[in-house]
């Protein structure tokens, strides 16, 4: 698999490729924000690690300028800002997941391989359908009884976890931990604001909602009726 890495400290880069050559990966290195820019938005990398304070651009406003181009590639930000608001704005900015510095390389290797994972389609599986709403995972297409929707790619992963979970109330948490990796709830409405714009895009102009509130425990993707 062939990895991306913007990361302006020499020491920490060569750290990093070593380590993540060593696993099996094909490494690109990016120094600072234009370059890495640059790379990400002309080549195909399976996963991007982007330290958050590079010279020239900045790692959130790069992971924001990819989302923007429709560019889906997983991005893990690497950052010695530790403050739970600090997590939110990178993953709210594209991030699919966030280390913080220090870090054990171990740990950085298991959260890489778990956005892979993600972003592989189970074996065989290539389209999930529940009522008139498909989702094609090869191509990330989505459509409502033919109607196309279009989807940024955390809205595309909450749709997805909800649609396999289709019929079955999912909680915060199981949103938290499945699409957003995290293993702690940080007390903000990130989760209510994708649930609101999901609503707008699959239900809005249709006779009948499909996305439910169940008030005091979660979300679930009604399946007929």
């Amino acid at each position: 698999m062939k990895l991306l890495v913007i990361e302006d400290d020499v020491e920490a880069a060569r750290y990093l490729a070593k380590g993540l050559t060593e696993h099996g990966y094909t490494i690109d290195h990016a120094e600072d924000g234009p370059s890495g820019f640059h790379l990400a938005s002309r080549n195909t990398y399976d996963a991007m690690i982007v330290d958050r304070m590079l010279p020239g651009l900045d790692g959130l406003s790069i992971i924001e300028a990819l989302r923007k181009s429709g560019n889906r590639t997983p991005a893990l930000i690497l950052s010695a800002k530790t403050r739970v608001h600090d997590r939110v704005a990178g993953l709210k900015a594209g991030g699919d997941d966030y280390l913080t510095k220090p870090f054990a390389f171990a740990e950085l290797l298991a959260r890489l391989e778990a956005l892979l994972r993600r972003g592989q389609p189970s074996a065989g599986e290539t389209r999930l359908r529940v009522a008139d709403l498909e989702m094609d995972l090869p191509s990330r297409e989505v459509n409502r009884a033919g109607r196309a929707i279009e989807l940024q790619p955390r809205e595309f992963r909450v749709l997805e976890y909800l649609m396999r979970h289709a019929g079955h109330v999912v909680t915060r948490t199981m949103l938290l931990e499945s699409v957003w990796g995290y293993t702690f709830d940080p007390q903000t409405n990130v989760i209510d604001v994708h649930i609101s714009r999901l609503r707008q895009k699959i239900d809005k102009g249709f006779d009948r909602p499909l996305l439910q509130t169940v008030r005091g425990a979660g979300y679930r993707l009604v399946t007929g009726g």
